[in-house]
């Protein structure tokens, strides 16, 4: 089911990118791609930076003998981005072969289910408040024509709250244990084989949780450095598309376009939505629409560079051809 939904918005993502560069002078947005040339392959492949972040603050949440080298973690951060924006799995799909690969590079069912859930509520916690920071300097430095928008993003960011807060007290109940024991009464006792790994999961995600400086240096250095890694890939885009646009500006646009597009998680690749978006934050700070087009073109162009092959690193592994060493 979630599968056709994908399929069905990826069309439906497809014609509106389709549109949205008809009308904003498409032989503009080309000649502009044209001339920043070589330049766009130097943005796409500083993609590496923030991945590498990515791997070593998710490398932190694995404890024991069998945790994955960096370097393997990496190859895991680009296998699952990869999946997650190529293919139609509603961004869910890159998790599950995450997990397939660190099983069968020796980890534990529930150390490597652990891993990825805290991951990712850290991940939604962090993208909170760089989303807060962002509309701080969008109404700091918007300008006046952006007072209603900011005030929407305000309102839609604050009923959000409750989810980072439930996310970092989740350590104090068992939501995979009761969901098993649920399921387990449902069904008359013929799924209560799944308490038992669903308990350990829990109890492992527990005690990620309780390692506090772990969790501090995840929110406050692993973070924000990806985050900056990815606005200094924007940031580098924007110079080769002839726009002298400051860090601060390319970091603001980088985490409004991450909260877009993670909204908008059941498109694959977020294809439509990014360009809409890139073509309305883009002139927020001023940036002609055909350069903030040409701009999302050369996200799409990262993401042919780098995701493409991660695809096929992705068949590579479960080949058993990448292995993973102890740390």
């Amino acid at each position: 089911m979630v599968k056709h939904i994908s399929r069905y918005t990826a069309l439906a993502g497809l014609a509106i990118a389709l549109v949205i560069v008809w009308r904003s002078h498409p032989v503009q947005v080309f000649e502009l791609l044209l001339n920043a040339g070589a330049g766009l392959l130097v943005a796409g492949l500083a993609h590496v930076l923030p991945m590498l972040a990515n791997a070593r603050d998710w490398q932190t949440l694995i404890r024991g003998a069998n945790r994955p080298t960096l370097l393997s973690m990496l190859t895991l951060v680009w296998i699952r981005e990869s999946v997650n924006c190529m293919l139609p799995v509603a961004r869910v799909g890159g998790e599950l072969v995450s997990f397939q690969l660190l099983r069968r590079w020796g980890l534990r069912a529930s150390t490597a289910a652990a891993s990825l859930v805290v991951d990712l509520q850290l991940t939604i916690i962090s993208q909170f408040i760089f989303t807060m920071a962002g509309i701080g300097f969008l109404a700091a430095y918007g300008g006046s024509a952006t007072g209603k928008v900011i005030g929407v993003l305000s309102w839609s960011t604050a009923l959000l709250v409750p989810f980072p807060i439930l996310f970092a007290l989740v350590q104090h109940v068992s939501p995979f244990a009761l969901v098993s024991r649920a399921l387990g009464w449902m069904t008359n006792g013929k799924l209560n084989a799944l308490v038992g790994p669903s308990v350990q999961t829990d109890q492992a995600i527990k005690l990620i949780w309780r390692r506090r400086a772990v969790i501090l240096r995840y929110l406050f250095l692993w973070q924000p450095l990806q985050c900056a890694a990815t606005a200094f890939e924007l940031w580098i885009a924007l110079y080769f598309l002839g726009t002298n646009a400051s860090f601060a500006v390319a970091l603001t646009i980088e985490i409004l376009i991450q909260a877009v597009s993670s909204a908008a998680f059941v498109v694959p690749g977020a294809l439509g939505v990014q360009e809409g978006a890139f073509v309305l934050i883009g002139g927020w700070f001023g940036i002609e629409p055909s350069t903030s087009l040409a701009l999302a073109g050369a996200r799409r162009v990262r993401d042919l560079l780098i995701f493409v092959p991660g695809l096929f690193a992705w068949q590579f592994a479960i080949r058993g051809k990448v292995r993973s060493s102890a740390s």
